[in-house]
């Protein structure tokens, strides 16, 4: 079967290399166009290489057989504190006035926990180390980008649309009117994506979840029914972490009635 060809199967290391070699492209366009992107491409390319080893080593103990929970718990758990601490440094333009520790962990542990609720709770999948670790990881996954796009997004537009902010708050306006136009945009931008990225579902992508469940020889009305419970999950996690985050950054952008400084560079 193909599931036993799956769980036999080892990487060639020439495989491995011959995928690597494909982020020659993107160099090599990067220089040509001038992107000014080769040494964030080559960066990334090292460290996500090295921390997917680091990732592999580490997950030995949760995910080996007869492995004991708590170990795929703790891995959640370290997951959502790097989590955190990425979203938070998504609003370094807001200085001192940016969303505290514990909002960004609340925005990051919200989707995940819900989303963990829903799977093991209406049996969607067994809960399991090897079902556990990989679920949060999805979450988490798709959840970030989105935040950190409408995070540096809000900051962009609080920037430059800081006269108009500023005029309705020498009006009279309350500060949450008069930055509920870039709360709006901001989120709005961040849900584009997964938005779009359901649209295609089926047709034109076929999503993680369901192809490994392919590959491993799954029914596929099973593997369609798990991969919709994971995209509801997705988007859900999505704006509720996006939602937080921005009106986190719009509490704190204004401070007694006015706007707070936001640096010109932009977010990390």
């Amino acid at each position: 079967m193909l599931s036993d060809l799956l769980t036999t199967a080892k990487v060639s290391p020439w495989g491995v290399l011959a995928a690597a070699a494909m982020t020659l492209v993107a160099l090599a366009v990067s220089w040509r166009l001038d992107l000014g992107l080769v040494r964030s491409i080559s960066l990334s390319s090292i460290r996500s290489v090295l921390q997917l080893l680091l990732a592999g080593v580490l997950l030995v103990p949760a995910l080996r057989s007869g492995a004991h929970l708590m170990w795929s718990w703790l891995w959640c758990f370290a997951m959502l504190i790097f989590a955190t601490g990425l979203v938070r440094r998504r609003t370094t333009d807001l200085g001192e006035h940016r969303p505290s520790y514990l909002l960004c962990a609340l925005a990051v542990t919200a989707p995940v926990a819900s989303g963990l609720a829903v799977v093991f709770c209406f049996d969607v999948l067994p809960l399991q180390p090897s079902t556990l670790v990989p679920m949060a990881g999805i979450v988490l996954g798709n959840t970030l980008p989105a935040t950190s796009a409408g995070a540096v997004r809000f900051v962009e537009l609080v920037r430059d649309e800081r006269g108009q902010i500023e005029a309705m708050l020498a009006l009279g306006f309350k500060a949450r009117t008069a930055i509920r136009p870039q709360i709006t945009k901001a989120v709005k931008i961040a849900l584009v994506p997964p938005i779009e990225r359901m649209r295609m579902i089926g047709l034109v992508l076929l999503p993680g979840t369901m192809t490994g469940m392919l590959l491993a020889g799954v029914d596929p009305l099973e593997a369609v029914m798990t991969q919709m419970v994971v995209s509801f999950l997705i988007l859900g996690g999505v704006t509720l972490t996006v939602t937080t985050v921005v009106f986190g950054c719009s509490l704190s952008a204004i401070d007694r009635g006015k706007l707070v400084l936001v640096n010109e560079g932009k977010a990390n």
